[in-house]
């Protein structure tokens, strides 16, 4: 909206027939969301955009308050992932809006769709620095870290959600400077500038001769496999994907977050055999999953011989490919079209999966499971990981519906192999960079967006980024259980100070705190459990009242190891001081 003057009215106009007549930023921008179905905000109030709060929520729009912006953002990205719209963080200026700019970075590395919305200060102020409150260029330090960063409202927002969802998806950023909200036009003037976006994700077809290059490839195979990425749980083409995996008969392995889009108990899940798969493997279809540091960049020991081995990649980006390793056949084009068009070339002449092949799979995979089990039944105090994912385990088991959300090092770790899933979009968790802080954003988007139960299974330096949110699940009175993981520590609580002084280690927290009690603080059920048995009995109860719960699960303090299961990533020094 520019600075247009309005136009004058007859003398004898009423105040009403005049306020008819006009709207201003607030309303354009509010009406602006809903003509394009957006309808929840996640955000924190406060200087410029208070008001604009308050209005969205007497429009209809629900708007969930947080305790702090990275949360906020947090939540609207897995909005985002979980209905394909574009999720909506609401800021302040300056700190506020630098807050945000976390979770769009991390949803734009995940590609989460997500609008950033900050107020900010004149631009006219901002290229002179003359001091506004809270003075910064938010448009051009924004860019760099996400899709696209626009200023405007009804072009701005348009373009803003088309950049969102359209392509390989992710953040963009909406610069809305304080005197915009205030500012006064015509109202038919006003409604003409708003945009419906149409059609923002049109399918993208892939090319028939990278179809049949792709199948030629994998009818060649002697041990093929297919992984699936959080892509494939994002693009919603579910009974395709599963209707691929069976006509085929190849074994697949699903990322963390693509779990569920088939059962992890699957006769075909090589979850239970994933270092066997990688390396014996010769043929690998990626679906919508990258050769990133969680694939190994797709070469190293646990790919085997590299140079026997064979990717055929489909993504929606053609810039994907050949990232890491050489993609024989790359296959560009949006999941579900891909998929389909794979499917129509597997016809009744489509040779089995190779017998041998399929029943190595099953036999690593069924020892690995025999090989666990008893670690998953033990019901000692204080409890280790095992036990109490063990017991976590079962109640996803008989809750295939509930949504987990899951962060830690040892807690994240070990809960992607021990918890199997059942249905597509039900685990979320840290995703491509592996941040922590993400828990109660996603676990408070995911009972909003959905109306599901939801079980967040934290480790105790995780939950810390974000545990005042506790109060947020409160005071929204949301069907969230918060289990956390407390040994004490980060890694571990047993660490000691080398100097033998006052103060602790540097990964060592209170000793024995009571994170029950944050809930029991904001009117929530707070729970201490000290036995997988006691933490099987205060889930169940928790995710069958759909009470706001918080339950503190003693870990052994020792229980656990450094950095989880990557401490390869984090250097360590070879040298001591003399």
């Amino acid at each position: 909206m520019s600075d247009a003057a309005t136009k004058p009215k007859p003398a004898n106009a009423t105040a009403d027939e005049a306020q008819q007549e006009l709207t201003d930023g607030f309303h354009l921008v509010i009406d602006a969301l809903k003509l394009n179905g957006l309808n929840t905000i996640y955000g924190v109030p406060g200087i410029p955009i208070t008001d604009f709060g308050r209005m969205a929520q007497a429009a209809g729009i629900r708007v969930i308050s947080f305790r702090h912006e990275q949360n906020a953002g947090n939540a609207a990205a897995i909005a985002g992932f979980l209905t394909k719209k574009p999720g909506i963080c609401l800021t302040v200026s300056a700190p506020g809006f630098l807050n945000g700019l976390t979770a769009l970075a991390n949803a734009t590395t995940n590609c989460f769709p997500m609008i950033l919305i900050s107020g900010s200060s004149e631009r006219e102020i901002v290229d002179l620095q003359q001091g506004d409150y809270e003075e910064m260029d938010q448009l051009a330090i924004a860019k760099p870290l996400c899709k696209a960063a626009f200023r405007d409202i009804g072009i701005g927002l348009a373009r803003a959600i088309r950049a969102a969802v359209s392509g390989r998806p992710g953040g963009v950023y909406l610069d809305l400077p304080a005197k915009l909200f205030s500012q006064v036009m015509d109202a038919d003037a006003g409604a003409k500038s708003l945009v419906k976006v149409i059609d923002p994700a049109p399918a993208q077809i892939p090319a028939p001769a990278a179809v049949k290059r792709a199948l030629d490839v994998l009818k060649s195979a002697k041990r093929p496999l297919i992984i699936l990425g959080k892509g494939a749980a994002y693009a919603q083409a579910d009974d395709a994907i599963r209707a691929l995996v069976e006509k085929s008969g190849i074994p697949f392995l699903p990322m963390s977050m693509g779990k569920g889009l088939l059962p992890d108990t699957h006769p075909l899940c090589a979850g239970a055999a994933r270092s066997t798969v990688l390396k014996d493997s010769d043929v690998v279809m990626l679906i919508g999953a990258r050769l990133n540091w969680l694939l190994s960049h797709g070469k190293g020991k646990a790919w085997g011989e590299p140079h026997s081995k064979k990717f055929i990649q489909i993504d929606i980006e053609p810039k994907e490919m050949d990232s890491n390793v050489e993609i024989v056949a790359p296959v560009v084009g949006d999941i579900g079209s891909c998929v389909t068009a794979l499917l129509e070339g597997i016809d009744g002449k489509w040779p089995a999966a190779p017998a041998d092949w399929i029943g190595a799979v099953k036999s690593k995979r069924e020892e690995n499971i025999a090989k666990m089990a008893p670690r998953l039944m033990k019901n000692s105090a204080p409890m280790d990981y095992h036990g109490a994912l063990g017991a976590l385990r079962t109640i996803v088991k008989e809750r295939p519906d509930a949504i987990l959300v899951n962060e830690g090092a040892n807690t994240l770790d070990l809960a992607r192999g021990i918890i199997d899933m059942y249905q597509p979009r039900k685990r979320l968790d840290v995703g491509t960079w592996g941040v922590m802080g993400i828990g109660m954003g996603f676990a408070i988007a995911a009972a909003v967006e959905t109306g599901k139960r939801v079980l967040a299974v934290e480790g105790d330096s995780a939950f810390g980024f974000s545990g005042m949110e506790v109060e947020t699940i409160c005071r929204y009175n949301l069907p969230v259980c918060v289990v956390v993981f407390n040994n004490n520590g980060i890694y571990r609580g047993t660490d000691v100070n080398p100097t033998g002084g006052s103060d602790v280690a540097t990964t060592v927290f209170v000793k024995d705190s009571r994170y029950d009690k944050m809930m029991e603080a904001f009117g929530g059920v707070g729970v201490n459990v000290t036995t997988p048995d006691e933490l099987r009995r205060a889930v169940n109860e928790a995710m069958d009242s759909g009470k706001p719960t918080l339950i503190n699960a003693v870990i052994d303090p020792a229980a656990g190891s450094e950095s989880g299961r990557i401490g390869n990533l984090n250097p360590q020094s070879v040298l001591r001081k003399k």
